[in-house]
């Protein structure tokens, strides 16, 4: 299963129930497309424990700002619509798999 792209009108809907790991990042942004097939890759492995999730911050840049994001990439972790955890930069897919599991 592929990581969605989300919009601010699926958003709500995507993080409101369960576990959702949100990637906020840009197509110019280098650090971003190394975390990209982490993402992807981690979407494959979570399978329907936990949503993954991305949204481009230059097409949606209102959720950017609803969630404080300065920098990119940054990935936030949803529980049942709510933000439990915040990391900005490029992150290990093990770093995000421990964080997922903990909230499951």
């Amino acid at each position: 299963m592929a990581a969605v792209a989300l919009t601010k009108d699926s958003f709500q809907q995507n993080v409101e129930s369960g576990v959702t790991l949100v990637d906020f990042w840009a197509p110019w942004c280098g650090p971003c497309k190394m975390q990209l097939p982490i993402i992807e890759e981690l979407s494959e492995e979570m399978g329907a424990q936990a949503k993954i999730a991305k949204i481009n911050v230059d097409e949606e840049p209102e959720l950017a700002s609803q969630f404080g994001v300065m920098s990119i990439p940054t990935l936030i972790l949803f529980k049942d619509g709510q933000p439990v955890d915040k990391m900005v930069g490029l992150k290990s897919k093990d770093d995000l798999k421990s964080k997922i599991e903990g909230q499951l």
